[in-house]
């Protein structure tokens, strides 16, 4: 696994992030199923086995402020048009660090590799492991870059209870110690972007994945 990505995510996770100059990082593709585009504040990385004047060229032929070129509709639909790959939306990246102890919920280990949240979490992660609480699931693994990723569902007819944020606590005991525990929130997913920062995770950039077909 190529480590300069992981070497970036770790430094912005202790918050040494990339020079607000306006530029653009490309940097190789950490595995075969992880590219996209990471933006920092004034600074974008992009992680992508493609020819990197391509990058530069199609970021440099944008009607639209530099600064923002690298999450411009038409620069993804581009990226994705030439890899042939998908993606779902642009998310808040997030990062928290691990926790000691327990986890304070009652949580219990679900083994069932056919569960739909297992079965979805396998698509984007190794290592997946799924906790299931009254009302809710959080999910843990190795995602982009092999940093430790979580995930939370919360069931509809127990929300606004601070499940959310107690989920997402959770997750940060259940990383080894040392470790740093990163998540994704849709932007407009207001309860979920409030869940985790009230769990102490901290936004560190924007990020757009392109899913392997």
């Amino acid at each position: 696994m190529s480590r300069a990505l992981a070497d970036i995510l770790d430094a912005a996770a202790h918050g040494r992030f990339p020079p607000p100059d306006g530029g653009t990082t490309v940097v190789p593709q950490p595995s075969h199923r992880d590219a996209g585009v990471i933006a920092f504040t004034a600074h974008s990385v992009v992680f992508t086995d493609e020819d990197p004047h391509w990058v530069r060229g199609m970021l440099a032929s944008l009607d639209c402020d530099a600064l923002a070129a690298a999450m411009n509709p038409r620069f993804l639909a581009a990226f994705l048009a030439r890899t042939g790959r998908s993606t779902d939306t642009v998310d808040l990246l997030t990062v928290a660090a691990a926790l000691p102890g327990d986890p304070l919920l009652d949580l219990r280990e679900l083994t069932d590799p056919d569960h739909p949240r297992v079965h979805s979490a396998r698509r984007r992660r190794d290592d997946v492991r799924v906790w299931a609480a009254e009302g809710g699931v959080v999910v843990l693994g190795r995602g982009v870059a092999g940093r430790w990723e979580t995930a939370i569902e919360v069931d509809e007819d127990v929300r606004h209870r601070g499940l959310g944020r107690a989920l997402a606590t959770a997750a940060r005991h259940l990383v080894p110690p040392g470790e740093w525990v990163w998540s994704q929130q849709a932007a407009g997913n207001a309860r979920s972007v409030r869940a985790f920062q009230a769990a102490g995770y901290r936004p560190v950039g924007a990020e757009s994945l392109l899913i392997a077909p």
